[in-house]
């Protein structure tokens, strides 16, 4: 028992080091060794928890999925508190992961972009991912304006990614405050031409 519970911290600590550094860095520019050294740990451990680092990058995605999804619905509770709407919490949440000072843009983009294979099990993941990211904003802008205007969820939803693109290029959370007007005034069209 003993023996899994150190093989499991050290799994956690490999995957929570890799997180931060292809976070920063990229998954391509960062190297088995570098991890290892600052993970604090045998090369052998690592091994002995992922056959390559093609399967770490799908550990550190799943990891991210989690841990990020946790930390934005905090930053979203935060400012429901305060009285918005879920849909403009989550647009205020939006701009306060922008003006993080790690921000970097989309973990899971960015892994697609450098990994170049639509068929490697990371790019999978995060095209999957995605999917759920459409569902909860359709989720939120249903609880927060109605049936009738989920059916402008998938354009909020491509709205949020041109955002987080846009943030990164232009080193500016203004990205998050267009997108939500654009939003919140396409929610309004929707639910006044339906209604």
């Amino acid at each position: 028992m003993n023996n899994a519970i150190t093989k499991s911290k050290a799994r956690q600590r490999i995957v929570e080091t890799a997180e931060r550094l292809f976070y920063a860095e990229g998954v391509r520019s960062v190297g088995i060794d570098r991890i290892i050294a600052e993970a604090e740990v045998a090369k052998m451990t690592l091994y002995n928890h992922f056959s390559s680092k093609d399967d770490l990058i799908l550990a550190v995605l799943q990891y991210r999925e989690e841990k990020f999804g946790g930390m934005f619905e905090k930053w979203m509770e935060r400012h429901v508190k305060k009285g918005m709407d879920r849909l403009e919490a989550f647009f205020a949440a939006l701009k306060d992961w922008f003006n993080s000072p790690d921000f970097r843009g989309c973990a899971f983009i960015n892994a697609v972009v450098e990994l170049a294979d639509s068929q490697h099990a990371a790019s999978q993941f995060s095209a999957e991912h995605k999917v759920r990211f459409r569902e909860m904003i359709r989720e939120i802008v249903t609880e927060a304006k109605g049936t009738k205007a989920a059916s402008a969820a998938p354009a909020i939803a491509l709205m949020v990614e041109g955002a987080i693109v846009t943030a990164v290029m232009e080193q500016t959370s203004d990205p998050a405050v267009v997108a939500k007007e654009a939003a919140l005034a396409l929610v309004s069209k929707t639910s006044r031409r339906r209604t």
